[in-house]
């Protein structure tokens, strides 16, 4: 078959066979058509979409052209859950350690941050030595022993995904359903789990800027998890304002370990226990979602979740004291307040604004080779719906540099929204996809 008449036949709207997906998606993975006709493929699909079968057999390709995972030797049902970005987005460092004290295992693969949404083994590898590169045999041998392990995505799971990724960031072809759902779900599919719990963020920092392109992108994501005999769940959560008050690696990582001992943010916790309760009832430990919560409350309150953490950290090789002693993390060298100008009540947070003025500072990456400081970010001190005086503080900048440290402000400044007239404070769960 030829890929100028694959390419043809998709840009007229007709459905691409199952053998026609599979041709392409090996032959491009291999070598042997050329990124050009990828390219005005991509487009292609990009105008004329692709139904759910083709959804379906894009995703099966993408898995198939790399490893697949066997974690059958774990014990238990593995649960993976996965976040599509936000800005503070620190779940995982919370979520993970409070599922693994309740004995669910918890076998998952992150990505660094690139852009404005912070990634989760950028934040382990805040504590000096954590290994984020296990190989197989250790990532299931640590997930028997402890009931959690983080670790990056190998070279060989799913290779056309970072072929095509890489492809559709140069094309202006990323934000379409089909290529997402295929990017994201060939992934998770390669991982090996059981189950698989998905945080799809909605609003200003997310990528999905509105609750029906998110909604069209959860059933997507959920009606491939089914095909392929996987339970999952999609959760729509919100991310128009920053998610706890922490933006930028050490400073969220603080703000996780602080959530873990019981002091984490209302808003943290409420995202940590929804996804949660949904993944203890997928193992089976507990099959009622109320009931499923208050485990995971009490394993926060009895300090299960916290030593688990510390487990967690030493078992992967990372220097545990600094989850035992958050001072040991060295700031920035300037911690500037951000005052009000006016009385009122805050009104919005522009998430997006705030995750990039933290990515100015140097707390994040506009392409992968760049190198992140840690010390650097933003510290909310007030969220939408509170109230606020003239010369209190919206937040506080933790800079290395000054002059960055005045642009950030101008940032935070136009993203912020403060008003003589009382509001709400956000709703977290939009919506959920079963």
């Amino acid at each position: 078959m030829r890929m100028y008449d694959l390419i043809e036949k998709k840009k007229l709207g007709q459905e691409l066979s199952t053998e026609e997906i599979y041709h392409i998606i090996d032959g491009y993975t291999k070598g042997e058509i050329p990124d050009y006709q990828i390219s005005a493929l991509l487009m292609a699909i990009y105008f004329k979409g692709m139904n759910v079968r083709e959804r379906y057999d894009l995703t099966m390709a993408m898995r198939d052209s790399g490893d697949i995972l066997d974690l059958s030797s774990i014990d238990g049902v593995k649960i993976d859950k996965h976040s599509t970005g936000g800005v503070g987005d620190k779940v995982t460092l919370v979520l993970g350690p409070i599922i693994a004290s309740i004995g669910v295992p918890v076998a998952k693969m992150s990505g660094r941050g690139l852009g404005h949404t912070g990634g989760t083994i950028d934040k382990l590898e805040a504590f000096p030595g954590f290994n984020a590169s296990l190989s197989e045999e250790d990532f299931i041998n640590q997930v028997n022993s402890i009931k959690i392990a983080v670790t990056g995505q190998s070279k060989n799971l799913a290779p056309a995904d970072k072929k095509l990724y890489a492809l559709r960031d140069v094309t202006a072809t990323v934000d379409e359903i089909s290529l997402i759902t295929s990017s994201v779900m060939s992934k998770k599919l390669a991982a090996g789990t059981d189950a698989i719990v998905l945080d799809v963020t909605v609003g200003d920092g997310a990528f999905m800027k509105n609750k029906e392109s998110a909604l069209e992108l959860a059933r997507s994501m959920v009606d491939i998890g089914k095909k392929a005999d996987k339970k999952i769940a999609a959760f729509l959560t919100n991310m128009d304002e920053p998610l706890g008050f922490a933006v930028g690696n050490d400073l969220e990582v603080i703000e996780a370990i602080n959530a873990l001992k019981g002091q984490g943010p209302s808003d943290l916790m409420e995202v940590v226990y929804a996804l949660g309760s949904q993944m203890i009832v997928f193992s089976g430990i507990e099959p009622d979602k109320a009931k499923a919560r208050k485990l995971m409350e009490q394993a926060v309150a009895d300090g299960s979740a916290y030593n688990k953490f510390i487990e967690f950290i030493k078992t992967q090789g990372g220097d545990d004291s600094f989850a035992k002693d958050t001072g040991k993390f060295v700031p920035a060298k300037h911690i500037i307040p951000v005052e009000a100008v006016q009385s009122g009540y805050i009104h919005g947070l522009k998430a997006e604004a705030i995750g990039l003025a933290s990515m100015y500072l140097g707390g994040g990456r506009e392409t992968f080779e760049d190198v992140i400081d840690m010390s650097v970010g933003v510290v909310l001190n007030k969220k939408v719906g509170d109230q606020i005086n003239a010369g209190e503080p919206i937040c506080f900048i933790h800079a290395n540099d000054l002059d960055k440290a005045k642009h950030a402000e101008e940032m935070i400044r136009k993203a912020t929204t403060i008003s003589s007239e009382k509001c709400d404070h956000m709703k977290l769960i939009i919506d959920i996809v079963e």
